[in-house]
């Protein structure tokens, strides 16, 4: 049903194309495809102006030229719905049951946005399959190939840097570094192992190999325009960025160079505190990284919001303490202030009229919105299954749940839940005590799962009092 709808728009774009003014095509298909014919004639992709992409891109697209100019759009749509199997698979592999894996997938599947955005020849979905694959592998266990899909991923776009560092820290997990404490534990926190090493060897090594060859290939323009021009990018046209306004300002009043550097860092600091906190998650920390990246940066547009979006649904399951009608509420507040741009974004760009403060005060709104939701996924959240690459004891996953649920709306049940435990091994202990006046020869102290210090006794068949 996702592949029919896609192909739909595809048609219905092909015909608003031909018969009206306002086009449905996306202006950078037409940049993607102009690339293409420039590489199929021997030339650089980036001889076609604002092309500022990997010429992978370009060279995916050849059979534009010679099959049809809709091919790279039927590829989009075909990465976008295999986005969608992606987030299925991850959540099963997460312990999640069947039902609800299929309504997460069908979140994205039938959303309208990446749906419209994939129809019209955006390659958002190349990323959104990227890192959801990334993540795949990361399930499964699989350092190398984590470490070439996340290559490729940074190779396609800058962003996903961002990930490094969780990666990094998760592929400590399975050496029993979070047993240790203390300076020890601190010291050894960081330090590299088999995985690690692993995984920056072959990221290394393949991120090289594709800059290398594209160099070869197309010299420093390729360097420039596929890393420099994201680094130093400032966009002054209106967007969704706090910075915006005073990014467009400094343009009339001197060099906003050191603006745009200090904008870097309320991102760097939240990258670095969500992926020392949260790297136990990597489907939390990769959404709380990639949306705070996006709504922190100094340029934010409505394609930007897919990069998170497509890791909104590998979460769901896990915000139980979120009621429907909360979640409705973020829903409309995240879309109302969306639209709360849009209005005089119009007025400035169809009308004329001069909205910029109008625009920056709406994007500061949206940016409060935007802060909300991300504090709300950080209190709500709260993992099924021990969030770990191998098997690792469930006191740490209960420890981590109930540090995470301290502001949640749904504490109090998370603290019974864990209470309960407590509960019923104190009463089992109590009874023993009681009605057992001849305790069996064979046992064994075993610790209890969320108080270290409690101790319970596990005992074989006994014997009957008479």
């Amino acid at each position: 049903m996702a592949l029919a709808l896609r192909l739909l728009l595809l048609v219905y774009g092909e015909w608003q194309d031909r018969t009206m003014a306002v086009k449905f095509t996306d202006i950078d298909y037409h940049v993607f495809s102009d690339a293409a014919k420039f590489v199929d004639q021997g030339m650089s992709p980036y001889q076609r102006a604002t092309y500022r992409y990997t010429p992978l891109l370009a060279w995916m697209l050849q059979p534009n030229i010679y099959i049809s100019s809709s091919f790279g759009k039927i590829v989009f749509i075909l990465l976008d719905v295999f986005t969608g199997y992606l987030i299925y698979t991850v959540l099963k592999m997460r312990g999640v049951n069947d039902k609800t894996a299929n309504i997460c997938a069908a979140i994205w599947l039938l959303n309208p946005l990446p749906m419209t955005v994939s129809s019209r020849g955006n390659a958002e979905s190349v990323m959104s399959c990227l890192v959801l694959l990334c993540l795949y592998f990361i399930y499964k266990g699989q350092v190398m190939w984590t470490a070439i899909v996340y290559a490729i991923a940074v190779h396609f776009k800058i962003y996903p840097v961002i990930y490094a560092l969780p990666i990094y820290l998760w592929l400590g997990n399975s050496e029993g570094h979070l047993q240790v404490s203390g300076w020890k534990g601190m010291l050894i926190f960081g330090l590299p192992n088999k995985g690690r090493c692993k995984f920056v060897m072959t990221t290394a090594t393949v991120l090289a190999a594709l800059t290398w060859i594209c160099y070869r290939l197309y010299g420093w323009e390729f360097i420039e325009h596929t890393y420099l021009y994201h680094i130093t990018r400032r966009d002054i046209k209106h967007n969704f960025s706090p910075y915006f306004y005073e990014l467009y300002l400094q343009t009339a009043f001197g060099d906003s160079t050191m603006i745009g550097i200090a904008c870097f860092i309320p991102q760097v600091i939240l990258l670095l505190t969500f992926s020392v906190i949260f790297y136990r998650e990597p489907a939390l920390v990769f959404l709380l990284n990639t949306f705070s990246f996006v709504t922190f940066n100094k340029v934010c547009t409505s394609q930007y919001f897919l990069w998170y979006l497509c890791l909104l649904p590998l979460i769901l399951p896990m915000l139980t303490g979120i009621t429907r009608l909360k979640a409705v509420a973020m829903v409309t507040l995240w879309f109302a202030g969306q639209g709360i741009w849009l209005l005089p974004a119009y007025l400035l760009e169809f009308e004329g009229m001069n909205t910029f403060l109008y625009i920056w005060a709406a994007g500061l709104a949206f940016f409060l919105i935007n802060c909300y939701i991300m504090h709300t996924i950080m209190a709500c959240y709260r993992p099924l299954t021990p969030p770990t690459l191998s098997k690792q004891s469930t006191t740490q996953s209960l420890n981590w749940t109930k540090w995470n649920t301290r502001d949640c709306d749904s504490k109090t049940e998370t603290v019974q839940s864990i209470d309960s435990v407590k509960t019923v091994t104190r009463k089992t202990a109590s009874t023993d005590s009681k009605s057992m006046k001849i305790m069996p020869k064979n046992r064994q102290v075993v610790d209890n799962i969320d108080s270290p210090g409690v101790k319970t006794r596990s005992r074989s068949k006994p014997r009957s009092v008479k």
